[in-house]
């Protein structure tokens, strides 16, 4: 069951960032801080929380962007926060991103030529129905 309301995403601009992604801030070196997907992301101030993000999950979806075109809109991407953005050892596309996302997780939302998207996210508190048409019933984006 997830616990949160279609009313909860929050919208930002998001950029991405390239490999190399190690050390990160939250996990060091460690290989298996990676989700297999390589959805990813770095937190950026606004949800880094003092370190207290890393691990989150985080549901992304492209509403929109400068180009027509840009998002995938019937993507929805699941992230996990691995970094914080000011640290990350690769430069973001954008500068005071609330959400850095990998090169993978951006192109699975997003036109990889674009260097942002505004996003709707939000939370994961349960993954235990993580069917695409439940997140698509129950986030609401």
């Amino acid at each position: 069951m997830l616990l949160f309301h279609p009313c909860d995403a929050d919208v930002s601009t998001v950029g991405h960032y390239d490999p190399p992604y190690t050390p990160t801030a939250c996990f060091g070196d460690d290989p298996l801080q990676f989700p297999s997907s390589f959805l990813f992301t770095a937190a950026g101030e606004g949800i880094w929380d003092n370190g207290a993000a890393c691990g989150r999950q985080y549901w992304v979806r492209c509403i929109s962007a400068d180009r027509p075109k840009t998002c995938n809109r019937a993507q929805l991407a699941q992230v996990r926060i691995v970094d914080w953005a000011v640290s990350a050892v690769s430069r973001s596309s954008l500068d005071r991103a609330t959400i850095v996302l990998s090169k993978t997780a951006f192109e699975a939302i997003a036109n990889p030529s674009a260097s942002s998207v505004n996003v709707k996210f939000v939370q994961v508190w349960s993954d235990q129905d993580d069917t695409w048409e439940a997140k698509q019933s129950k986030v609401g984006f």
